[in-house]
């Protein structure tokens, strides 16, 4: 088993050019779990006792290359700014500004050009903000491994292993590659990040099945994973990209991330709007051409038509909203790398939650205690404990003070100041929380009784003791595996004291057993005896104690959270790497599921491609699955999508990254998330916390719906332009509006009372409604109308209060177009009002007690003021202050539009009034 390399290695005493043979890991990983390890050194030419030479070390690094994981490329400042011009709309508006220039249009160019700069600013540096902020977040330190090289043990960096090096391993070691075990010593790693198995599971030297799933291949160690117990020695098989991890990590760059729905609508309505520019433009140009008029003028016209026809406020509009969003969300702890995926949040119909560490707090606490009759319950803060419903005290109970003592003193592990900075197996860590929550710390414990011996955990036993010197005599405490403990206990720890263990109640403590594992709980037993020394063996004629049952608790804000997210019509599924009994009480008691939930296992799930309908039925109604790989997390986020769900993936784990690339929006844990996970997610929630997603769901609804409301507003001021300058075009009539009054109009008298929509805070019960559905386009035919007809009130008005300036109040050129210029501003600035809902009080919803709206009015109004009477200004735009009987034609024709628009929603409600009572009947 042998690859080629033909890379140059200089032989110390001749120039030439060998080539070099060396063992394929690849291959070698396949079945290493089930060969013994004696053949895996010879494959690998290695020695355990010496370890590799410094230059058989040097030959496998040129071949092999660094043990380091491929990583996300830093995004330049240059590609986050040439993104900004990738909208449609961002494209037209490039093209007409240059149209502009090249007819001599300078003040025109100048400012659609301005417009770019300004969207562009601001949308580079808010994502550059962020981008660089996940970047840091991602930042990881050097770590070392400790091997055999040369005979001797010596200190390295990880980044310098190679296949073939014998690596020793001690407890709270992070694995620095995949190892063969070559010899264990209670060994027990925490694989929840590769595995999402919350307990660590027990490693040895001994062979496995050759066709094991990872989770259960006791022979290796994966890179990425916690020594949580024991030492071991192993030899390295695989490094960098050529682990498990880095087979995951492959997935990940794999995986191609979806482009949002906002961002897929925004684009086709976009280019909706080039065509139509466009068409328009060309009709209008050839009409006039085609009648005699001068070929200058019908290009200016045609100039100011594009413009008109162009919302250039939409994209300042829209970075800015979806900016205020990223904002207000890390203000929540919510830290989102990309503009869109605040919105995508607000369109998701389903999320798929990594169980440990996103709903579960990867932290093991002690549940249950089941001590002779009493059935003890723990309060997850453990500050409670009640029995029968009834809250007891431990100073009540010689029993459970002695269990918790047990767990306690027959303990290795150790209690920091910081939960995280715990050391030791997590059972252990969990039985000390325990203790010390019940007044019973181990340092006073062990003042009283100091500890003279321990019997190290023995996998062939499956228990442990320690020695304690009390009072007179020795005490032991022993804990292990309840059958183990069981078999070798003589009596029963009673209140009156230790009891003759009979066959039947030892039997009645395996029922009970069985009971807290189909609970999905972790058992111990614990026992005691008393000697006359340090010296007997320690697992004779034990007193036993009763039962421990563990568990990997909810987070606190996961329950209420799921609540929230069924009320808002999301569906959340629990996929998880852990066992299917674990899965289940974990779903029922966050009320994910009921009762009788199906759990779908990773062994009965096909590849994407072999689904049949019925297969996909069965994954879609389907609520939990358990003991799956990260492959298929990734098939499961493609068969939502695939069924037209907007995606999001939640997970910490190094198995859950690829299905955060592949998902609409991936969700990763700040705090205890891998770095793997955090590089695949759009969104990194720093405090950790579940709920934080709901709130990123409602902050999203609100801004589609703002951005609906903006969008809406600025098109029918849009329609409004082009029609008024259309209609005179086709009339023969001089233009009413010139290009430069149109842009100003646009960015202006539109933008700001547009970034006043996007401000909104939103319906307070938005999170009560179902999701909208993703295949909608972001104008429905219900905001068509509400486009076609403001934009029809709006040109009639203006083209009203032209006509009336012309023949009634005799005005000329230049004053009358100023008449029109102003009525069709202050008609587009009410507009804004227009835009509630038809379901709220004209006199009080959202629009009018958004203070922005207000804001928005009153400056845009001093702006129009001070065009129309600050003359350097004025005669740039071509205008002349207005005389009383003008503005009075100003005020009265811009109000009615206003008027048209309540009139309708009020109709609007009635009719939607008398259709329910209809229904109700």
């Amino acid at each position: 088993m042998r690859i080629k390399n033909e890379r140059r290695y200089v032989d110390s005493k001749s120039e030439r050019r060998i080539s070099l043979e060396l063992p394929d890991v690849i291959k070698l990983q396949s079945d290493a779990h089930s060969r013994d390890c004696g053949d895996i050194a010879s494959e690998l030419e290695v020695s355990p006792e010496r370890g590799l030479s410094s230059e058989e070390v040097e030959r496998r690094q040129n071949s092999y290359g660094p043990n380091i994981l491929r990583t996300k490329r830093s995004v330049s400042s240059f590609r986050l700014l040439c993104a900004q011009f990738a909208s449609p709309v961002v494209a037209l508006l490039a093209v007409a500004a240059i149209v502009a220039l090249a007819f001599g249009e300078w003040k025109e160019g100048t400012a659609i050009a301005a417009v770019l700069a300004i969207n562009s600013i601001i949308g580079f540096t808010t994502e550059l903000r962020a981008v660089r902020s996940m970047e840091a977040l991602r930042a990881l330190g050097e770590s070392f491994a400790r091997v055999r090289r040369n005979g001797r043990i010596v200190e390295i960096s990880a980044v310098d292993l190679v296949p073939g090096d014998i690596l020793v391993l001690e407890g709270g070691d992070i694995l620095p590659a995949d190892l063969r075990l070559a010899s264990t010593s209670n060994l027990l790693i925490d694989e929840s990040a590769l595995t999402g198995e919350s307990v660590a599971v027990e490693k040895s030297a001994a062979p496995v099945k050759s066709d094991a799933p990872i989770a259960e291949r006791a022979s290796i160690a994966f890179k990425g994973t916690a020594a949580a117990r024991g030492s071991a020695t192993g030899i390295v098989i695989g490094t960098g990209m050529d682990t498990e991890l880095g087979r995951i990590s492959r997935l990940v760059f794999e995986a191609e991330p979806e482009r949002s729905p906002l961002e897929r609508q925004l684009d086709r309505l976009g280019g909706q709007l080039i065509w139509v520019t466009l068409l328009i433009t060309a009709v209008i140009a050839g009409v006039g051409i085609a009648s005699g008029r001068d070929v200058f003028l019908m290009v200016e016209a045609a100039i100011a038509l594009a413009v008109a026809a162009i919302p250039e406020g939409l994209p300042i509009v829209a970075t800015m909203a979806l900016a205020r969003g990223m904002w207000r969300m890390a203000k929540r702890n919510a830290l989102v790398e990309r503009l869109s995926a605040v919105e995508t949040l607000g369109a998701t119909t389903i999320i798929c939650a990594d169980k440990t560490g996103t709903l579960t707090e990867n932290r093991m606490r002690l549940k249950r205690l089941v001590v002779d009759a009493i059935n003890v319950e723990f309060s997850q803060d453990l500050e409670e404990l009640r029995a029968d419903g009834a809250e007891i005290s431990i100073n009540d109970n010689r029993m459970i003070r002695e269990a918790l003592t047990a767990g306690a003193l027959c303990n290795n592990a150790a209690l920091e100041a910081g939960e995280d900075a715990s050391s030791g197996d997590p059972l252990e860590v969990a039985l000390l929380h325990a203790a010390d929550a019940a007044g019973l710390n181990r340092d006073d414990l062990l003042t009283d009784k100091p500890k003279l011996r321990e019997f190290a955990f023995d996998s062939d036993v499956k228990m442990m003791a320690t020695a304690h010197k009390s009072d007179a005599a020795v005490t032991y405490y022993v804990k292990g595996a309840p059958e183990a403990v069981l078999a070798h206990s003589s009596f029963v720890y009673r209140s009156s004291g230790p009891e003759h263990l009979s066959a039947e109640g030892r039997e009645q403590w395996i029922e009970k057993t069985n009971e807290l594992a189909s609970q999905g709980l972790r058992v111990l037993a614990f026992a005691r005896k008393s000697a006359a020394s340090a010296d007997v063996p320690p697992y004779e004629n034990l007193e036993f104690l009763g039962l421990g049952g563990l568990h990997d608790p909810p987070r606190r804000d996961v329950k209420p959270a799921i609540a929230a997210c069924k009320r808002a019509g999301i569906r959340v599924v629990m996929i998880t790497g852990d066992h299917a009994v674990t899965a289940k009480n974990i779903a029922i008691s966050i009320g994910l599921a009921e009762q009788d939930i199906h759990v779908v296992e990773g062994k009965t799930l096909k590849p994407v491609v072999q689904l049949t309908e019925h297969d996909r039925a069965v994954i879609l109604h389907a609520e939990v699955f358990a003991r799956v790989t990260p492959a298929q997390k990734l098939d499961l986020v493609t068969v939502y999508q695939n069924a037209g769900d907007i995606v999001a993936m939640t997970g910490d784990g190094v198995n859950d990254a690829p299905a955060l690339k592949k998902a609409d929006i991936g969700v990763a844990m700040g705090k205890r998330g891998t770095q793997v996970a955090r590089e695949a997610a759009a969104m990194v929630l720093r405090d950790d916390a579940f709920s934080t997603i709901v709130e990123a769901i409602r902050e999203g609804r609100i801004i589609f719906r703002n951005i609906q409301r903006f969008v809406a507003y600025l098109l029918s001021c849009n329609l409004s332009e082009v029609l008024v300058v259309g209609l005179a075009i086709l009339a023969g009539l001089s233009l009413p509006l010139l290009p430069l009054q149109i842009l100003f109009l646009n960015l202006v008298t539109d933008v700001f009372p547009a970034f006043a929509l996007a401000a909104g805070a939103g319906d307070a019960a938005v999170l009560d409604r179902n999701p909208r559905n993703p295949k909608k386009p972001i104008l429905t035919r219900a905001l068509w109308v509400v486009i076609v007809g403001n934009g029809l009130s709006i040109t009639v008005a203006t083209l009203g209060s032209l006509y009336v300036a012309r023949e009634y109040l005799g005005l000329g050129a230049d004053a009358a177009v100023t008449v029109s210029f102003l009525t069709i501003a202050f008609a587009q600035l009410l507009n804004v009002f227009n835009m509630r809902d038809p379901r709220t009080h004209i006199f009080h919803n959202d629009i009018v007690t958004n203070s922005y709206v207000w804001a928005a009015i009153i400056f845009c109004t001093s702006l129009l003021l001070f065009v129309v009477y600050f003359p350097s200004v004025a005669s740039v735009l071509h205008l002349e202050p207005p005389n009383g009987k003008a503005w009075a034609v100003i005020l009265a024709m811009s109000a009615l539009p206003l008027l048209f628009g309540q009139i309708g929603k009020e109709m609007s409600k009635i009719r939607a009034l008398r259709r329910r009572a209809i229904v109700a009947l």
